[in-house]
Parts: structure tokens; C-alpha cells; sequence
């Protein structure tokens, strides 16, 4: 049945009528102007129909007149749903709260990012929007206009090219471009490139200076490779000496590997949580108790509220914890050795440097005792072995 939004405000129910003078009952509404639809006969003597709340009670005298009965069977209309929300006040009143709280909540300013910024610092864009007016739980009413802000920002931040602000929901996004300085080369005084480590050289390349040495020849530590002093001793020049000299250098670490290898693995056992979660504080809901693990791994997934293209200060927090324990894995010598190798190779490619490489290896003394492997490696590494050396001029 559609009724239109009048009969809606103005309230109507629908009843049921019963009794022998019923078709008498429908006339005499009709003819008292009375407001009636839908009426539809379910029996001989028995009709439901629609009518308005005024009408309903100015039907008691013509029920009286025609002996009929009537039952009201549903109620509609804004009358009654203004009667059922005063029977619930604290409802209405907590409904009320819960929009205006809303309401507030994303009136807020709840997070400014700044984006773009490599030399400057974001505390210092932060400090110079926070002169603007633009600051966590400000109103974002009281915003400056966006692009009047951006023009401020780059007024107080010289070292930016451009500078746009942009409002996300409830987080202002300052987008920034930091204007192109000119790199300044450090001015560099002459000097000799020499060798960092005793080793064998295998390469060398000389970009300014002159070359002292060739490579497969034996150097140790200090000795000069490239010279930054051209010409003879009547005319000479100092440069500052530059290139690339790599060589071979032995190194003898000694490692121990436990024969027995421990790794962390989970059970199965697990512990769930929930937490509501406004602005940065997060409230616990449920999964309370102490754990009755020893060992565990919590893994969290956080997720927030959004409105369109705003995300609010308003989500929750799914935690598991998962129960975990050590597992412990034997190892045969072989597999041993075979760490203890690759770990020594780490270890000193992480001294060496970058582009440093193993050309050889070999173990010179391995034993077994007490659960563990000792060794002591032999490596051949290629790496750089070039070093800066000022040049003191002579008196």
C-alpha cells in the first residue's frame, strides 16, 4: 500500500472492522468527509482499512450506530514514532551525543604529515604551520584558506620551491618541493692515495697522479700508490692524486658453530584481542586475562572508520597472539663447516667494504669438542685498498 508523506506526518492506523453494519459503517464515514483508503474485505461481515488519526476517534459514535467492532492492527506514522522515542528517552538522548560526538570528532584536526621534505626538517615545517594556526586538535573551521596557508608556509620556509596544504577528512597534508642548491664541492688539498692493508694489487687506475706501483706487486700498509707529486725535482706540482687500486688481502678468522641449530616455531595455540581505538589511545574490549604462554608473537591488524574520502580518528585493533617455542635441530660436522664458512665470509665482507669480493678459501684448523665446531679460515679477498695521504709541503 503507498500512502503519501501527509498521511505519514499527520499519523494513520490500520484497523479492522467487524459486524453486520459494516458497508452502513463505510457510508457514513464517506458521508461525514471522513479520511478512509484501502479498504479491503477479508469476510462477508469483516474489512480492514486505512485511517487517520483524527478521523479514528470520531468513529466511536457511528460504531455505537451500526453495531459494529473494531481492532486496531498496526500503527503508522511520525505521531507514534514521536510517542515510542519520549518512552526512550536515554536512547534518543545517547543517540543524540553519539552524532554530536561524531560530529566534533571530525571537526578536529587530528594529524598534520608533511611530505616531500628531505633537508628540511619536518619539525621545522610542522613549527612554522603550527605559527599558521594549523596544529593537532585544532577546529577546522578556524583554517586559514589553503592556498593563503600554502603562500605563508613558503614565506617562513625559504629552502622550499612550492608548498601545497590539502585537507584529507581530518588530516592536513603539506606537500612541499625544496628548491634546487647547488652542490659546493669541498676544496680538496694535495695528496698521495696509499695503501689501507698489505696485499697484493690487481688493479689500478690512476684518474689524476702518477702511478707508483703495478699490478701482482706485493705493497704494505702506507706505502704509496698513486703520487700527487708531478714532474722532477727542479719542476715539480702537487695534485690532488685520485683513482681506484684494488688488491688482495688475506684474512684468518676464527669461527665456532654449535652442532646443535635452534629455530622459533609456533604451536598452534592462540589468543585473540580486540581493542577500540580513538585518536592514539586504544581500549581493550576483549581477550583479557594473563597468558598462559611462556613464549609468543602478537600480530596486529589495525583498521580505521571512513567517511567517502575521510578517514576518522575512530577504528579498532584485531591482535593475535600466537604461542611460540624453541625447536632445536642437530647438525652433522659438514653442515657445520659449511656455516661456519659462510659466516666468516659475511663477516668480512662486511669489513671490507663495498665491492669487495672472495677469490680464495681454505680451512687451515677445524676440531670438535664441547657441541661445537671451532675453525680457522684462511680468505682471499679483492677489495679496495686505497687510502688518502696528505702531502706536507716541505719547508
Amino acid at each position: 500500500m503507498s500512502h503519501s508523506w501527509i498521511q505519514s506526518v499527520r499519523g494513520y492506523v490500520l484497523v479492522e472492522v467487524r459486524g453486520r453494519g459494516l458497508e452502513q459503517l463505510i457510508n457514513r464515514m464517506i458521508q461525514q468527509r471522513m479520511y478512509v483508503r484501502d479498504i479491503r474485505y477479508t469476510a462477508e461481515d469483516r474489512a480492514e482499512m486505512n485511517v487517520v488519526v483524527g478521523d479514528f476517534f470520531r468513529m466511536r459514535p457511528l460504531l455505537k450506530e451500526t453495531g459494529c467492532r473494531i481492532h486496531v492492527v498496526k500503527r503508522f506514522g511520525l505521531p507514534f514514532l514521536l510517542d515510542k522515542l519520549e518512552k526512550r528517552k536515554f536512547f534518543v538522548v545517547g543517540l543524540a551525543g553519539f552524532i554530536v560526538g561524531l560530529y566534533l570528532l571530525t571537526s578536529l584536526v587530528w594529524q598534520v604529515r608533511v611530505e616531500g621534505n628531505e633537508r628540511i626538517s619536518t619539525d621545522a615545517v610542522l613549527q612554522a604551520a603550527r605559527s599558521e594556526g594549523v596544529y593537532k586538535l585544532q577546529w577546522k573551521f578556524r583554517l586559514p584558506d589553503e592556498e593563503q596557508l600554502a603562500r605563508k608556509l613558503q614565506s617562513r620556509l625559504p629552502g622550499t620551491a612550492w608548498i601545497g596544504v590539502e585537507m584529507r577528512g581530518t588530516h592536513v597534508v603539506i606537500k612541499l618541493v625544496e628548491a634546487t642548491v647547488p652542490e659546493t664541492k669541498p676544496l680538496l688539498s694535495p695528496r698521495n692515495l696509499v695503501a689501507a692493508k698489505s696485499g697484493l694489487v690487481t688493479k689500478i687506475i690512476a684518474e689524476k697522479g702518477r702511478p707508483v706501483v703495478r699490478p701482482n706487486t706485493y705493497v704494505r700498509q702506507g706505502d704509496v700508490l698513486i703520487s700527487g707529486v708531478l714532474g722532477d725535482e727542479q719542476n715539480s706540482q702537487t695534485v690532488v692524486a685520485s683513482g681506484e687500486v684494488r688488491g688482495i688481502v688475506w684474512y684468518a678468522p676464527k669461527i665456532e658453530v654449535p652442532l646443535t641449530l635452534q629455530y622459533k616455531v609456533y604451536t598452534g595455540e592462540q589468543k585473540k584481542r580486540f581493542y577500540l581505538v580513538f585518536g592514539n589511545r586504544a581500549l581493550q574490549v576483549t581477550g583479557y586475562g594473563k597468558l598462559a604462554f611462556e613464549q609468543f608473537e602478537a600480530i596486529q591488524e589495525r583498521k580505521a572508520l571512513q567517511w567517502r574520502n575521510y578517514r576518522l580518528p575512530l577504528g579498532w585493533i584485531s591482535e593475535k597472539v600466537l604461542e611460540t617455542r624453541m625447536a632445536e635441530q642437530p647438525l652433522d660436522p659438514a653442515e657445520a663447516r659449511a656455516i661456519g664458512l659462510e659466516r666468516a665470509k659475511s663477516e668480512i665482507l662486511a669489513v671490507a667494504g663495498e665491492g669487495a669480493r672472495v677469490v680464495g678459501e681454505k680451512i687451515l684448523h677445524e676440531k670438535t669438542e664441547n657441541g661445537k665446531v671451532y675453525m680457522e679460515v684462511h680468505l682471499e679477498v679483492e677489495e679496495s685498498i686505497a687510502a688518502e695521504q696528505p702531502i706536507v709541503p716541505q719547508p
